[in-house]
């Protein structure tokens, strides 16, 4: 087992979207030479009230880039939109193993069988089906699981993966994408490759 399918179940997500014209700004200033623990301090990216979610946001964001390497998270400053959200996408995907396998168990075969409409109905079916076997999982109550089914399809607007009515792209994936993946992880794109 590779250290992505051991790793727990991080539902952190669950605090907001993809943020991408807030992840391009993180990334442009780990391009410019800041470290990590820099990036995670700068909170101006965000335009909120309290300076408490800013942090909150701000670090999520971090974890997720922290994810990329530096041919990554530059391609992610200069690429083109398309490029930018298969790599949000790809940083999603490595950060948190609940969408990973969800990504892997659900949208690849539902994109195999031409099956491309996605609705909570199939959320609920890959929850249950976790939450048998995690107690963490299992724990959450129905409040936070459907705020974290509300933002996984958020996310998955945002980075181009579904349209607005919840249909799988068919966007051909961006081929200077394919030299960023990792053994196992085009599957996270499968969606895209029809």
């Amino acid at each position: 087992m590779t250290k992505l399918e051991i790793s727990p179940y991080l539902m952190s997500f669950g605090t907001g979207g993809a943020h991408l014209n807030e992840s391009v700004a993180l990334a442009n200033l780990r391009v410019a030479g800041a470290t990590w623990e820099a990036v995670t301090a700068c909170t101006k990216v965000f335009a909120v009230r309290k300076e408490a979610s800013a942090k909150r946001l701000v670090r999520e964001l971090t974890s997720r880039l922290q994810r990329l390497d530096d041919n990554d998270i530059a391609l992610l400053c200069a690429g083109d939109r398309m490029e930018q959200q298969a790599l949000l996408w790809l940083a999603i995907c490595r950060t948190y193993r609940f969408i990973r396998e969800w990504a892997q168990e659900v949208l690849v075969d539902r994109a195999q069988s031409y099956q491309l409409q996605i609705g909570y109905a199939d959320y609920d079916r890959f929850w249950r089906e976790k939450a048998e076997q995690s107690p963490e999982l299992d724990a959450l109550t129905l409040s936070t699981q459907a705020k974290l089914r509300a933002v996984l399809f958020r996310l998955m607007r945002e980075t181009g993966i579904t349209d607005d009515s919840g249909k799988l792209s068919g966007t051909s994936l961006p081929p200077s994408i394919a030299d960023h993946l990792a053994d196992g992880e085009p599957l996270f794109f499968a969606v895209w490759q029809r």
